[in-house]
């Protein structure tokens, strides 16, 4: 419980401090008039309150990312406590709150923009690509995701496929939803609808960590008890857990979102609280469901409890969504019937939002790039009608291969953006912090040593001796 209580005051301390600093060297001008009230065009760009742009970020950003993510980390033992805190703070803070404020100053443009302006155009033709595929692995990880939890609860028509079985009839009716949220105006939906869905993430997050703090404070994973990897299939903890937990600590994808939120912004000063701020709710949610899924299992049987427990549960689903079924049995059994359902709606509706979300900044990023004014409904069919296909196809392919390969490329396209964010700061605020780009450059460093590491030593890539 010390472990918990200490790193989710860090988390809240980081808010008031870090990102003051943050904020202060990057130099926000209250009285510039930003993209939501110069661009005002009833679609994209529309005026929204702070409070409910707040909402829309978390819930865009959130899905089942900082979930999934912390509980498939947690295998790697306590050491994923201190990459959720510090990733946040360092580096997921940092990352979320350049994007959003940099496409604010940029005119609203879309994350390839942002990082092909400092870095060039072929690496903006790069991130075009990278963007589009991250986007697409996303929208059907978090498609394949709902649908199963969906399918527990109320069972529909499926489809067999190889070895698995395809819950098609919910995946048809999230994608009748998709196609709604994509091309309808920020407001319509999204802005009135997901708020709603937000508090009730927080509410579940919430929920679930009193029940843990009341009940199963003593299971809870100590860092005291040392930070060696627990992984039980060889893989070693740097650099997969880093790449495992990416939305609780830093995610290539919130880059991609805080440009759907910078056109809504009304004053710079929004920004730590919406960008940053954003990020802080979502590592503490992450933490809660690392600390959660570590305390939940114990099988008296065999003596194993905590992340033995939680090892030896996904031993006995090979092949099986295990963050899926483990958000299933945490909600039902710790929130009851009432509160599980709200909180199994949570952990649904974020991710489709999520997904929806995703497919909107990817047409937002294809009509960047063909210069295409959104207004006209159906030039954003157009767009939007491709990038269904390709994310109908990919649902198709085993989730866990899906996962990985997302994970990687959420994390390089995060690593981008850090070095992208250094040279504007280095070329625009060098004058009166010499020394402000390293908040940037920094975490920019690790992160390509997490990347590149990976992709050489991965089963899903050259499969190197770590050594």
């Amino acid at each position: 419980m010390f472990t918990f209580i200490i790193a989710l005051i860090v988390l809240i301390v980081g808010f008031f401090t870090y990102g003051v600093l943050v904020e202060k060297i990057f130099g926000v001008e209250p009285e510039r008039k930003t993209p939501a009230l110069t661009k005002t065009d009833g679609v994209d760009f529309v005026p929204m309150a702070p409070w409910r742009i707040f909402l829309v970020q978390f819930l865009n950003i959130a899905g089942l990312g900082p979930i999934f993510g912390a509980i498939m980390g947690i295998f790697y033992g306590p050491a994923a406590f201190l990459w959720i805190v510090f990733g946040t703070i360092f580096a997921g803070g940092v990352h979320d709150y350049l994007s959003g404020m940099l496409s604010i100053r940029k005119g609203g443009v879309s994350l390839p923009d942002i990082v092909g302006d400092e870095l060039g155009n072929g690496v903006k033709t790069f991130m075009r690509v990278l963007s589009l595929v991250l986007l697409i692995l996303l929208t059907t990880t978090f498609l394949s995701g709902p649908a199963t939890l969906l399918q527990g609860l109320c069972p529909l028509a499926t489809f067999n496929f190889k070895l698995s079985t395809i819950p098609i009839a919910w995946v048809l009716i999230i994608f009748g939803y998709y196609a709604l949220a994509t091309v309808l105006p920020v407001d319509k939906l999204i802005g009135r609808f997901y708020p709603i869905f937000g508090a009730i993430l927080l509410f579940m997050g919430i929920g679930i960590m009193i029940v843990m703090l009341g009940w199963h404070s003593s299971e809870m994973p100590e860092v005291f008890d040392g930070l060696q990897n627990r992984q039980t299939n060889g893989l070693p903890l740097f650099p997969m857990m880093f790449v495992s937990i990416a939305c609780g600590a830093i995610s290539g994808f919130h880059g991609t979102q805080s440009p759907i939120m910078a056109r809504c912004v009304t004053n710079e000063r929004q920004g730590r609280w919406i960008f940053y701020g954003a990020m802080v709710a979502e590592g503490i949610l992450a933490l809660i469901w690392a600390a959660a899924a570590g305390s939940f299992f114990a099988d008296p049987e065999t003596g194993l409890y905590g992340i033995d427990g939680l090892q030896a549960f996904a031993a006995q689903h090979p092949g099986e969504n295990i963050a899926a079924l483990v958000i299933d049995k945490v909600s039902r059994s710790w929130l009851g019937t009432v509160g599980g359902i709200l909180a199994i709606i949570g952990v649904i509706a974020a991710p489709i939002t999520s997904g929806d979300t995703a497919l909107r900044s990817a047409r937002l990023i294809v009509a960047d790039f063909l210069k295409w004014d959104q207004r006209p409904i159906p030039r954003r069919l157009i767009i939007a009608l491709p990038l269904f296909l390709c994310v109908f196809g990919m649902v198709f392919v085993d989730f866990n291969i899906v996962w990985r390969y997302f994970a990687w490329t959420n994390q390089t396209l995060a690593t981008f953006t850090l070095w992208a964010g250094t040279v504007w700061l280095y070329k625009y605020r060098r004058d009166k912090y010499p020394y402000g780009y390293l908040i940037a450059a920094i975490p920019a460093i690790f992160m390509t040593a997490v990347c590149l590491s990976y992709i050489l030593i991965a089963p899903e890539g050259f499969h190197l001796h770590l050594w």
